[in-house]
């Protein structure tokens, strides 16, 4: 199913292989025209519940390129590391958790040498001259950003624990094994949220973000049967981590992470404040005390939830014979809201189409297409995700009325054109 889904992603303008004409770049994707509409809207759809229609989140846009100390304290540089394997037989490298019974998951063969720590950090130096104190690192999450930035926050913002801050931003992590499609990527795009909480009340709001963030995948489109929480056993907890969950979806390659939801206690603030001398602490003037917040983290990946919006709207049926390929994106996600479409080219149609396309324009993104039949027009559409297809047709001349098809039903009904905008916008965004 993966191999359709990329193929399709390239036909219709979604997700292209970076740098394909040079051979293209091991597990580097560029957006298409649909892919970055998608990708907006997603962004678009976290943000607006995380701080829009909240008063106890604020957000922030913090540096890619942050002070190489900054990476030393959160523990990146020491801890942020993989156990990597070669394969003596098949030349290809690997994670040691992906060898299984001694095995190459490649190769099946045995001759694989012996686990080895690697850093997962890009390193990169600042300035003309490349030596030892000219390194800094890009960036392995967005969550630093905010840590270092809490006091610069609190202050003007006028929040009161407990708060939270978010943050969208690129990420970039040099995994050993990267790989289905673009789950996991070299350079991915992150939504983070830390909510600073007071101690002893952090596992009270573990419990709440962890359901209100199940929650919103469900108000994404997502198949709920296909979601569920796991949590963390001690094994599996990170150095910072008193307790964690991840939502998991059932890719077709297995269950597999979608978000995090951590207790990362006060291990950022505390780290970050013995290594800077900076006071980090948070004081309390209704119950006069001082202390260090805890944090509840929620991390998704924008690409890895973009993914699984397109798997779970994949269908294929059968209509009259024919196979139909069609994504039911959620309307609130689509990226083209409505496709326009002239019966015939000609009788004026065309004309009135356009005028019809050029007014939802100021509403919504809409797509014109004029070119083969309508029932091909509609399938290309079906397979973009478009959730309407608007017909002109002669009748259209006579009473400007026109046909509005739903994507995913196929019914069609009529409404008049200076009703459209008010329908779809009630159909699209409820």
């Amino acid at each position: 199913m993966m191999d359709t889904l990329v193929s399709l992603c390239k036909r219709r303008g979604f997700i292209f292989q970076s740098s394909e004409i040079y051979g293209g770049l091991n597990s580097c994707w560029d957006y298409g025209p649909l892919g970055v509409e998608l990708k907006n809207n997603i962004k678009r759809f976290w943000w607006r519940s995380m701080t829009q229609l909240r008063d106890d989140i604020v957000g922030i846009d913090a540096s890619i390129l942050m002070h190489p100390q900054v990476w030393v304290a959160s523990g990146h540089v020491e801890q942020f590391t993989d156990p990597l394997v070669d394969c003596k037989s098949c030349k290809q490298r690997s994670r040691g958790d992906e060898v299984k019974d001694g095995k190459c998951p490649h190769c099946g063969s045995r001759e694989i040498t012996s686990p080895r720590l690697f850093n997962l950090m890009f390193k990169t130096h600042m300035g003309p001259v490349e030596d030892e104190s000219a390194i800094v690192y890009l960036r392995p999450e967005t969550a630093q950003g905010i840590y270092v930035n809490f006091q610069n926050v609190l202050n003007p913002s006028r929040q009161k624990l407990p708060f939270g801050i978010a943050q969208i931003g690129k990420a970039f992590r040099n995994e050993i094994s990267p790989g289905n499609f673009i789950f996991r990527m070299r350079e991915f795009e992150q939504m983070e949220m830390q909510f600073f909480v007071k101690p002893g009340t952090d596992m009270e709001w573990l419990d709440q973000w962890k359901t209100a963030r199940l929650a919103w995948y469900g108000d994404l489109g997502l198949n709920p049967a296909k979601l569920r929480l796991h949590q963390h056993q001690n094994k599996e907890l990170a150095h910072y981590a008193k307790d964690a969950y991840d939502i998991e979806y059932e890719f077709p390659f297995g269950w597999k992470e979608l978000e995090g939801i951590h207790n990362r206690t006060d291990y950022d603030l505390s780290r970050h404040q013995k290594h800077s001398g900076k006071d980090l602490s948070y004081f309390d003037d209704e119950k006069n005390e001082r202390y260090i917040p805890y944090i509840i983290e929620t991390s998704a990946g924008v690409d890895r939830t973009l993914l699984t919006c397109l798997v779970d709207a994949y269908h294929e049926e059968e209509v009259r014979g024919e196979k139909r390929v069609v994504l039911k994106l959620h309307p609130r996600i689509a990226p083209m809201k409505a496709g326009i479409f002239p019966l015939v080219k000609r009788d004026g149609m065309p004309e009135l189409a356009r005028k019809v396309a050029h007014e939802l324009r100021s509403h919504m993104p809409v797509f014109y297409d004029e070119t083969g039949s309508v029932g091909r027009r509609y399938r290309r559409q079906d397979e973009a995700g478009t959730p309407f297809g608007i017909t002109i047709d002669s009748q259209t001349l006579q009473d400007e009325t026109v046909t509005i098809r739903d994507r995913d039903t196929m019914t069609q009904e009529r409404a008049k054109i200076s009703d459209l905008a008010g329908i779809l916008q009630k159909r699209i965004y409820g």
